[in-house]
């Protein structure tokens, strides 16, 4: 008898992105994303035009029928670290942002309604009105307009990019 594995829910990141195909992939997303586990924050970074995207992309979830189960979740990014999970609920944690079909519903006109008068340079604070009881918060890091969200991942591209510089720089002063 054949064993055949059945596809898992939670895919995996490509192991061997390339900067660029990283850099386009915060461009298509239209924001920058990451957690801070020591504030307890998820930090959205974008323009206002970016930061949409992310209600868009929640309710695009909500839609899907395949999130209609508890527990059902998908995740976003190049990295694949934004986690939003259909879960009984409604909190930001370690984990993932999370709640119920309707309750995404709400965070999503939640987000549209504060980045409505929102103005770069802002930074929106986003739990009571979600989720008071929740572990973490959300915060929306509103920038100019034209804001590139892959400049903001300085973990990944930002040290790649001072690597490349140094052999040249070290070169340079040998001659």
């Amino acid at each position: 008898m054949m064993y055949r594995r059945t596809k898992q829910s939670e895919e995996k990141p490509p192991a061997a992105l390339t900067d660029e195909q990283i850099k386009q992939q915060w461009r298509k997303l239209g924001f920058f994303c990451e957690l801070d586990d020591q504030k307890r924050v998820w930090t959205l970074t974008g323009s206002r035009a970016g930061l949409l995207y992310f209600p868009d992309l929640l309710l695009g979830y909500v839609n899907d029928p395949q999130n209609a189960s508890d527990r059902a979740q998908q995740h976003y990014g190049p990295y694949g670290s934004l986690e939003i999970m259909t879960y009984p609920d409604a909190a930001f944690d370690a984990n993932s942002i999370r709640g119920s079909l309707a309750d995404l519903t709400r965070l999503a006109e939640l987000i549209e309604a504060k980045l409505a008068t929102a103005e770069a340079g802002s930074s929106i604070e986003i739990r009571e009105e979600f989720a008071p009881n929740s572990p973490y918060s959300l915060v929306l890091d509103v920038r100019p307009d034209g804001f590139d969200p892959a400049a903001a991942d300085r973990e990944r591209l930002g040290t790649a990019a001072e690597r490349k510089a140094a052999p040249d720089q070290h070169s340079t002063n040998n001659k």
